[in-house]
């Protein structure tokens, strides 16, 4: 039988420290892993793109919904496609972790195994961190990349004839959380997206490579992170709905949920799928397709027209 007492009480500290660290293998690019005062990590490129982000219980993950593994994945994610979104390619994360009484070991294993397994996707390893006894369930990670001599690519770079693409989906994290929070489980699929985030890692370094003027990943709405291009290049962006993607099991949910499935693809967030501009000539390739074009002016529209709701999360709602 399991203890009543917290994971970190139970082992305290360092040994709930060392059953989570033993869990955590270590790619090549780690000089010195878990165990010291700090991490040492190669940086071949002798620059290093860092981000970070916070993981509250209750207003980014619910342990009803998600099990240890899936908050694991999705925490590495957000911060592994904020590197993919500059052009580089995670190399390490470091997790601080504020662990509630009613916290198990189990869940705390299994959110090391998702970390892990996340960041072993682009060839990153969970490199250290910190534990702290909390009230709520916090995770925070920071990740660290490397652009491979290339220049960062910002969101500050877009010009008028630009076009804009995307990598990667839209709306189905949306359509997974408002399904979750109507008390049902299905369509399993958009669910799962909720849980688990399908990131197209490789097409940031691509778009780097291909000269995209400016990029951003899609983490809070695709109108919303649009906007933040749009701000930082002083520019004007249209979005072409016809173009984008509503597969079926999205429109069947948005018609059992009396939601419009089209309000998932432009503002919802958490697929963190990439958007990008581009001159107009370059040849995209696979991994990329158009979704609209920049031009003079200010703000983000849809066919020419501004969207009249909420075009993505806002951080300083309640």
């Amino acid at each position: 039988m399991e203890s009543n007492q917290s994971a970190l009480a139970h082992s305290g500290e360092f040994g709930f420290i060392r059953k989570l660290t033993a869990r955590l293998g270590q790619g090549p690019g780690v000089r010195l892993g878990p165990g010291d005062d700090a991490a040492v990590v190669s940086a071949p490129d002798r620059n290093v793109v860092a981000g970070t982000d916070i993981f509250v219980e209750g207003r980014h993950f619910r342990r009803d919904w998600s099990a240890g593994a899936d908050v694991g994945h999705k925490a590495a994610a957000a911060n592994l496609a904020d590197i993919a979104a500059m052009g580089g390619r995670g190399t390490a994360l470091l997790v601080g972790l504020c662990v509630p009484d009613d916290l198990a070991m189990g869940w705390a294993e299994e959110l090391a195994d998702g970390l892990a397994a996340e960041a072993a996707k682009v060839g990153a390893s969970v490199v250290g961190g910190d534990t702290v006894a909390g009230p709520t369930l916090m995770i925070s990670v920071t990740a660290l990349g490397d652009l491979h001599g290339r220049a960062p690519v910002t969101r500050g770079g877009a010009s008028p004839g630009d076009v804009v693409a995307l990598a990667g989906r839209l709306g189905w994290a949306a359509a997974g959380t408002t399904i979750l929070s109507r008390g049902f489980r299905s369509p399993g699929a958009l669910v799962a997206a909720h849980r688990r985030p399908a990131v197209p890692y490789e097409a940031g370094p691509i778009a780097a490579e291909l000269g995209a003027t400016a990029m951003i990943d899609v983490s809070d709405g695709l109108l919303a992170d649009l906007g933040h291009i749009a701000a930082m290049s002083d520019v004007a962006v249209d979005v072409d709905q016809a173009v984008l993607e509503v597969p079926p099991q999205m429109r069947n949910a948005g018609k059992a949920l009396g939601v419009d499935p089209l309000e998932w693809v432009l503002t919802g967030g958490e697929d963190h799928a990439l958007v990008a501009t581009f001159a107009p000539d370059v040849p995209l390739g696979p991994d990329w397709r158009v979704i609209g074009r920049v031009g003079a002016g200010k703000g983000v529209t849809v066919d020419g027209d501004v969207y009249q709701r909420p075009t993505g999360w806002d951080h300083g709602r309640s």
